[in-house]
């Protein structure tokens, strides 16, 4: 059974429908990435995944499971006995996400004294070992400093420490390596990847960045409009990409071959106030047909790696072909003009 499991996830806030039918499965240990431009609604599902929606959100899924619970029944108690036990997020802007007039050791602690019912001396022995852990120097010193105290590369540490300092069995990542430089960014990568290999923690990583998602993701889901437009192993969605937007999206990163010859994604992402009645992509796309702009496409492709679009329908004449071109890595239609 998955440890987390969703299926048909839909959230509207106010007039906008920030996201629309996203399924997503979790396996103990494994790394999903979660990929797309601003706006797509990685932050938003990950929100949601923890139940912190504003209260005129609406959210609606066909089912909702983490390791076994029904999610969508839920209520605040409940919420906060698993936030930051079970699952816990490590947020993108750690400036933002401490508290400025608590020490960085006492919010490391509060978890354990909440959810492990630990003393304020257990929970801060346990806070500065981790601090420690995560190659903190000085941690006994650093844990009686305030954030503001602290560089951004160890204020993201200090908020992965307080992200798992429970163990939780799921961690969100939502873009934990924007605003850090290379080395730094590394530095945290690899710190994530071993308390994941360690504890088998399962992780979310949101980002728009496909360099972290070689480094550290076992499976990808890419996001557009608010929808899973593509889902695979890494190497399925990556060496051998099923959908048109993700496509472009590999095209408009630099590689050290061409580091200058990028191709931007001409267009904008359509207004999710009043989503489009066809496929979301279908307005960027050049290869889109009449059917594109008129229904809706459902995910297609194969088993274990799914696109949303209307070329991998089951009447498509060209299906056969894409499938065999899928295998060998080389779609039939990406040169199209």
């Amino acid at each position: 059974m998955s440890l987390l499991d969703v299926n048909a996830l839909t959230v509207s806030i106010g007039p906008v429908q920030a996201v629309r039918d996203v399924s997503l499965t979790l396996e103990p240990g494994e790394c999903r990435a979660l990929v797309g431009e601003s706006g797509c609604g990685k932050s938003v599902t990950a929100m949601s995944l923890l139940g912190l929606m504003p209260s005129n959100a609406k959210i609606s899924a066909e089912h909702w499971l983490f390791a076994g619970r029904d999610m969508s029944q839920l209520n605040e108690r409940d919420w906060r006995q698993v936030r930051g036990n079970q699952i816990a997020m490590i947020f993108q802007n750690p400036m933002t996400a401490l508290d400025p007039t608590q020490t960085i050791g006492a919010q490391i602690a509060e978890p354990l004294r909440i959810h492990k019912g630990l003393s304020r001396r257990d929970a801060k022995m346990r806070a500065i070992a981790l601090l420690e852990r995560l190659a903190i120097a000085n941690p006994a010193q650093r844990a009686e400093q305030y954030p503001f105290e602290f560089s951004g590369g160890m204020l993201q540490r200090a908020m992965i420490a307080m992200a798992v300092v429970c163990e939780p069995q799921l961690l969100i990542a939502d873009e934990p390596t924007t605003a850090l430089d290379v080395t730094v960014q590394a530095e945290v990568l690899c710190l994530l990847q071993e308390m994941r290999e360690s504890s088998g923690t399962a992780m979310l990583f949101i980002t728009h960045d496909l360099g972290v998602v070689a480094e550290i993701a076992d499976s990808v889901s890419v996001m557009y409009a608010g929808q899973t437009v593509e889902s695979g192993s890494l190497h399925g969605v990556f060496k051998t990409e099923a959908h048109p937007y993700t496509q472009a999206l590999k095209r408009a990163v630099p590689s050290l071959e061409n580091p200058r010859q990028l191709e931007a994604i001409k267009g904008s992402p359509p207004d999710l106030r009043r989503p489009p009645a066809g496929c979301g992509f279908a307005a960027r796309c050049s290869q889109r047909m009449a059917i594109c702009e008129e229904q809706p496409p459902q995910m297609a492709c194969g088993d274990n790696h799914l696109a949303r679009c209307w070329l991998w329908h089951k009447d498509h004449p060209l299906r056969w072909r894409q499938a065999d071109a899928l295998i060998s890595g080389t779609p039939v239609w990406r040169n199209k003009e």
